[in-house]
This record gives C-alpha cells, sequence and structure tokens, in this order.
C-alpha cells in the first residue's frame, strides 16, 4: 500500500503511531487524487485535522489529515468573508483577521490548535453563539472531496447569497460522513471596539433566574454561559458585553441592575476560553440540545448519572455541554431518558470504542435514518470514511 500511495502522492506519506499509513496532502488536488485511489482500491479512511479534539485511534487502512491544507486564501473586511482551507487552525485564523480587525462568530472548545475543519465537521460552538447563532450561521460555502475523490462545490462567497439549496450545510456536524472539508467560505464580523466581562457566583437556580431575567430584557450579550465543575452546588454566571466602549458599558450597567446580583470583574480568557479548552481533560464530550427553561433538570440528570464532570449551560438559545469520564452503559441511559423528551444528545468527541457502540448521533428518529443513508450513498457509497454516526448499541 506504501508504493501505491507514493506513486499517487510522493513524499507526504508517512507511517502512523498505529503503524498505519498516514498521508497528509499538501493540495487539495492531491487529497482529490488518494481518495480517488483509495476508492478505486477499496480501503478505509480515517479522517484527521490537528488531532487536538478528537482521539485519532478509529480502525481504516489509512489515515488522512488535513494538518498541510492550511491557507488563508483571502480576507475580504469589506465584504466580512474569508476563504480557509480546512486544515487552518483557529489561533492562525483569528491572528490574521485581527489585522483586518474582524473576526469568526465562534469560539469553540477544545485547543486553539483546532482546525477549521474539525470545528465544522463535530459542528461545535462555543458560548459566542448567544449573539452570532450556531456555527453553520457563519459558513457561506465550502469545497469538499468525497470518498471516490470528486470535489463539491456549495454555496457561495457572499453573505447574502441564498439561491438554492445549499450543500455545505450538511457537512457541518457530518463528523466527516459525508466529505472531507478542503476549503469554506466563513461570514466575518467586525472586531468589537470594547470587551467587557463580569462574573457572578451561587447556586444554580439562582444564577439561571438571573440570566433568564437578563434575556427577558434583551440585554445585548455576546456571551450569556453558565459554567460548573460538577458535583457543585457552586456555578459561576458569565456575562461578556461588547461593542462600541460606550454600548458595552451600558449593557455591562443594565446586566447588573437586572439580575440582582453582585458581579466581580471578569476575564473572558481566564474563564470562558479556559473552560473551553479544559474540555478536552477527560475522553467524553457530549452536547444535548435543550431548550433554556428545561437547562436545570438537565443540568441535574447529567450530575447525578454520569459522575464528575466540566459543564455549562447556554442560557439564552439553549444547549448543553459535558465532558467526564462516564460509562457507556450510563451515558446510554441518559441518552435514553433525553429520547424520551425529545432532546438529542450528541458524542461530540470519544476514544473509538466508545463512539463505535454509541454513535454520534444515537438512533435517528423516524425517516431521519433513510434521509442520511441517502446523502451518505451520494458522498461515500462504498461507506469508506469511518465514521461512526449511529454506534451498534442502538439497533
Amino acid at each position: 500500500m506504501l508504493a501505491r500511495l507514493r506513486q499517487v502522492v510522493g513524499s507526504d506519506v508517512e507511517t502512523g503511531p498505529d503503524g498505519r499509513p498516514l498521508v497528509a496532502p499538501r493540495s487539495v488536488d492531491a487529497l482529490a487524487a488518494l481518495l480517488g485511489t483509495a476508492g478505486g482500491e477499496g480501503w478505509t479512511v480515517r479522517i484527521e485535522g490537528a488531532g487536538s479534539w478528537q482521539t485519532p485511534d478509529a480502525p481504516a487502512d489509512l489515515a488522512v489529515s488535513t494538518r498541510r491544507l492550511n491557507r488563508i486564501l483571502s480576507v475580504a473586511p469589506a465584504d466580512l468573508v474569508a476563504s480557509v482551507q480546512g486544515g487552518v487552525t483557529i489561533r492562525q485564523l483569528a491572528e490574521r483577521l485581527a489585522d483586518h480587525q474582524t473576526v469568526v462568530g465562534c469560539d469553540p472548545p477544545g485547543s486553539p490548535d483546532r482546525t477549521i475543519g474539525s470545528v465544522l465537521a463535530t459542528a461545535t460552538a462555543g458560548p459566542a453563539a448567544h449573539r452570532f447563532g450556531p456555527i453553520r450561521e457563519s459558513v457561506l460555502g465550502s469545497t469538499i472531496v468525497t470518498a471516490e475523490g470528486k470535489l463539491v462545490r456549495s454555496g457561495g462567497s457572499v453573505v447574502k447569497n441564498v439561491a438554492g439549496y445549499d450543500l455545505s450545510k450538511i457537512q457541518v456536524g457530518g463528523f466527516g460522513a459525508f466529505g472531507i472539508i478542503v476549503e469554506v467560505n466563513l461570514r466575518l464580523r467586525a472586531l468589537p471596539a470594547a470587551r467587557r466581562t463580569v462574573v457572578a457566583q451561587g447556586t444554580l437556580d439562582r444564577l439561571f433566574n438571573a440570566a433568564r431575567a437578563l434575556v427577558a430584557a434583551s440585554v445585548d450579550a455576546t456571551i450569556l454561559e453558565l459554567y460548573a465543575t460538577a458535583p457543585t452546588d457552586r456555578w459561576t454566571l458569565v456575562v461578556e458585553t461588547s461593542g462600541t466602549e460606550q454600548g458595552a458599558e451600558i449593557e455591562e450597567a443594565r446586566a447588573r441592575e437586572l439580575a440582582g446580583l453582585s458581579f466581580d470583574p471578569g476575564d473572558t480568557r481566564s474563564t470562558v476560553h479556559a473552560f473551553g479548552e479544559a474540555m478536552t481533560e477527560a475522553p467524553v464530550t457530549l452536547r444535548a440540545g435543550v431548550l433554556p427553561a428545561s437547562l436545570p433538570e438537565t443540568a441535574d440528570l447529567f450530575t447525578e448519572s454520569l459522575g464528575p464532570g466540566r459543564i455549562s449551560l447556554s442560557v439564552g438559545r439553549g444547549g448543553l455541554r459535558w465532558c467526564g469520564a462516564p460509562t457507556a452503559a450510563a451515558t446510554m441511559a441518559v441518552r435514553q431518558q433525553l429520547a424520551a423528551r425529545e432532546i438529542p444528545l450528541t458524542l461530540e468527541r470519544a476514544p473509538w470504542a466508545f463512539r463505535s457502540a454509541m454513535g454520534h448521533f444515537g438512533a435517528f428518529r423516524e425517516g431521519v435514518r433513510p434521509l442520511s443513508d441517502r446523502v451518505r450513498d451520494v458522498f461515500d457509497p462504498k461507506r469508506l470514511f469511518v465514521v461512526a454516526l449511529e454506534g451498534r448499541a442502538n439497533g
């Protein structure tokens, strides 16, 4: 196999830590040629980025890394659009965009050395989604390579492009099952002139009710997030306002007045970002698509059922993220309890044995699996990408 791979991609082939061939192509065309060859040979493929989020341990004939597809292709500040390759890291992109006084409206958990492709494939938005929405709302268009080596371009490169059905949205949260994201056009936001962060500590009920009061009063916050390291009765509420100096100050004052809490000055880096980076300190990360009103009881369920872990609650839009070291049996029990309440539980990251048993999505709702299968039939008809969308434990 190594000799055949070197015929296709030259010296970009090495032997990975698990003894399997690891290929990191330097161009999109080389990646397409590689996957075309793999498809013809029937080789299974494990997709890797920087290896800082998902454990690169799925069993496959070869591993394909996007780490060398790391070019920022263009930044157009006037149009608020950037075009980047999938192997560009969050840190690399943030530093480049800062030169143009712009940002991407997401702050994903994990290391800043995660790749854009990883963030999109797993749809792991962070607390800034309170203002900017889920990560798919920052995606204008994308280019992917299918398991057969075909290039598929979808979407566009302008903010107002809404014509037709945008296949790029399918890739967001697909965990690589529908192709490898090699290029993406991202919607940018203006870098705020000022950020003001305040934090308060207390019980979940008290802080949750205060945060919901801010939502009801339409306080213009960038971040409104609750954090805890469970089991504990002590939670932290983080409120970040941003914009002009005057605007951020006014909204902070409103938050202090309406919440009825004793806030202390905070720092986003030492709270929100530090907590997000710590999400990789335990082997399993989960997210639940829970509506705001049900967050406290869902948080209690996680704490009581899964043992010690870090937990964050997005009070404005809803959503819960948890990381820890649960057993598969306990996690499956929680998934079943949430399913009875029509709350989806996504397995964001875990060792292969865990995620292949559980599946990223678990059992699909009625009518969803046939749709998912049809999409995979288009992008990966031979199922060569090793991705556990639906686990063995789900039948």
